[in-house]
């Protein structure tokens, strides 16, 4: 008597093998019958998780709803539990148990200019996030030993198995007048930048990215430039620096000052995967770049 083994799916987006059975993906709910699609500069663009799609992780799922502004609803198993900003969150269960984190470190962030608070929510039972804005819900599975650096404002919701710690990204310029006042510095990135990693086995972390998501594998030494506030996720592995534009003969006047025209970059350095919005802002321009951190220049 013969046996055929199994067929596997090995997903092109989050890489986790599964048995391919299901629509999508299990672990990032991304379609399984949606060809891979890349761009001519590399670029794979990252499928929105199908309305009702559902993930499955530890005992628990979680099923994302919407396609506008997405919802992410968990069942929680009594044994499972996950944690949180507070403004996120959009209902529960009475027996879910929800807490406020204790954090180390001197974690200190603010939206609008108000503290947030990061919680806990234990089962069993029901609770949904959402974060409030219209764009995508990132499901990143995260095997045992695996991080990711993300964005700040981009953290959603993540299994209590995953580690959270955040440094500076030393990515930061300062500006001046002509005459050297005024002087200010802009920190195109944030002032810190998330790491988390999966303990005592696999976990699952959701972000938010406002617009579509494209995704890119860069080599030993490839380099990229993008918008600095499209930025969302990146491997540890991979480095960031800023990079200057300077268009030639390009100069405007204001209150009497001369400023350079330039063009602020963030540049990413592989090896390693990384994922940008194709929403964002463009940083401050005013004034001229007295310092900054380790950055490359090009006038042309």
């Amino acid at each position: 008597m013969t046996t055929t083994a199994p067929a596997t799916y090995v997903c092109p987006y989050c890489r986790v093998t599964t048995d391919g059975m299901d629509r999508t993906c299990p672990h990032c709910g991304a379609p399984v019958d949606v060809a891979l699609r890349r761009t001519s500069g590399g670029w794979i663009e990252q499928p929105p998780i199908r309305d009702m799609a559902r993930l499955q992780f530890n005992r628990s799922t979680c099923q994302i709803s919407g396609s506008y502004v997405p919802v992410a609803e968990m069942r929680l198993d009594q044994a499972d539990s996950v944690y949180f900003s507070h403004h996120v969150l959009l209902h529960a269960d009475p027996q879910v148990a929800l807490e406020a984190m204790k954090m180390s470190g001197g974690w200190n962030r603010m939206m609008a200019g108000m503290p947030l608070i990061m919680m806990t929510a234990k089962g069993p039972g029901f609770v949904a996030f959402s974060h409030q804005h219209p764009g995508e819900t990132l499901a990143i599975p995260l095997q045992h030993g695996q991080a990711v650096d993300v964005a700040e404002h981009k953290f959603l919701v993540g299994t209590t198995n995953i580690s959270y710690g955040w440094h500076d990204p030393n990515v930061w310029y300062e500006t001046a007048d002509s005459d050297g006042k005024d002087q200010e510095i802009h920190r195109p990135i944030g002032y810190s930048i998330d790491r988390f990693t999966a303990q005592e086995g696999p976990g699952l972390l959701l972000l938010h990215a406002p617009g579509n998501v494209m995704v890119r594998d860069l080599a030993v030494g490839e380099k990229v430039l993008i918008q600095p506030s499209a930025f969302i996720w990146k491997d540890p592995k991979v480095n960031l620096f800023l990079h200057f534009e300077y268009p030639g003969g390009t100069t405007w006047f204001s209150n009497n000052a001369r400023w350079e025209s330039k063009n602020v970059w963030l540049k990413l350095s592989g090896p390693g995967r990384v994922a940008m919005s194709s929403v964002f802002e463009r940083p401050e321009v005013v004034g001229r770049v007295r310092r900054s951190s380790p950055a490359s220049n090009r006038r042309w």
